[in-house]
């Protein structure tokens, strides 16, 4: 879209696609971003079911130019594209897809966006032990960005899907050299992993709006010193969050994940340096700060 609202034939589609999406904030901070800079781009929003389909679409369309991916789609959308970055791939997530003359390329932000997030605010990583909530998409990039780059002692990850954390935890011991265990995602496990953990990440949708009274961990299980962030964005402090910080623990919100991982998305989908800060004012604006 040009600055002065015109779409034309030349115009360049981005999207994020997922179920659901209405709670996404991605189309305000790519259009604000883009119309910030002038690009000729508009950015909207699809509520996707069959993922094979809509990735042909993309495909035939010849100005679609970028797809964030979104639960529950991160994992299979690897299936129905023709390139993928090799951390990437070996990972078995992407959040983000470009179109190259109908060529599809697809890689992952998820990681890179949530080590920034615990790096900025000051997180120990080195030597932790972290207990992670959920083995899906963005778990799987977290995950092995945390487990190649950030050397934790020990990686717990839960999960009520034992085919998919089985995948996970097998997948993380044959290609890095961190310690690994799974179990199950059920009050007991938590209760007796929170105990011992150093640092946990919600990885689940659990807390999402507009079920914000939700959270997997009691209040009374967290312990301060203990850090705790939670990739739920909306809202800004979800249950998890602020019931961590009554009790002593150093709170990251998923905000931050989410905004690294948009700038990251913005730069592979426009070739340009994104502007950080009116990404970062308009999330935060539509989120009552």
């Amino acid at each position: 879209m040009m600055p002065d609202g015109t779409i034309s034939p030349a115009t360049r589609l981005c999207a994020v696609i997922g179920n659901p999406v209405a709670h996404s904030l991605s189309p305000a901070l790519h259009n604000a971003a883009f119309n910030a800079l002038g690009l000729d781009f508009v950015y909207v929003a699809f509520r996707v079911e069959d993922l094979k389909s809509a990735l042909a679409g993309m495909r035939a369309l010849e100005n679609f130019r970028g797809l964030s991916v979104t639960i529950p789609h991160k994992l299979e959308v690897i299936d129905y594209l023709d390139e993928v970055a090799e951390i990437d791939r070996a990972i078995g997530s992407v959040n983000t897809v470009i179109s190259e003359n109908g060529r599809l390329y697809g890689c992952g932000t998820d990681g890179p966006g949530a080590l920034k997030a615990l790096h900025d605010a000051g997180v120990p990583l080195a030597g932790a032990n972290i207990l992670m909530l959920g083995a899906g998409g963005a778990a799987r990039a977290i995950a092995f960005t945390l487990a190649r780059c950030a050397t934790p002692d020990r990686l717990v990850i839960l999960d009520i899907n034992r085919q998919l954390l089985d995948g996970l935890t097998t997948d993380l011991q044959a290609s890095t050299g961190t310690a690994v265990e799974g179990g199950a995602l059920d009050p007991a496990m938590i209760a007796a992993r929170v105990a011992a953990a150093d640092l946990i990440i919600n990885c689940t949708p659990v807390g999402m709006h507009p079920h914000e009274e939700k959270t997997l961990v009691p209040a009374a299980l967290f312990r301060q010193g203990q850090s705790v962030f939670d990739i739920v964005y909306n809202p800004l402090e979800t249950r998890l969050l602020r019931e961590a910080r009554s009790r002593g623990c150093s709170v990251v919100s998923g905000v931050e994940m989410f905004i690294n991982q948009a700038v990251l998305q913005f730069e592979k989908f426009t070739g340009t340096a994104a502007p950080q800060e009116i990404m970062r004012r308009v999330v935060l604006e539509r989120l009552g700060v």
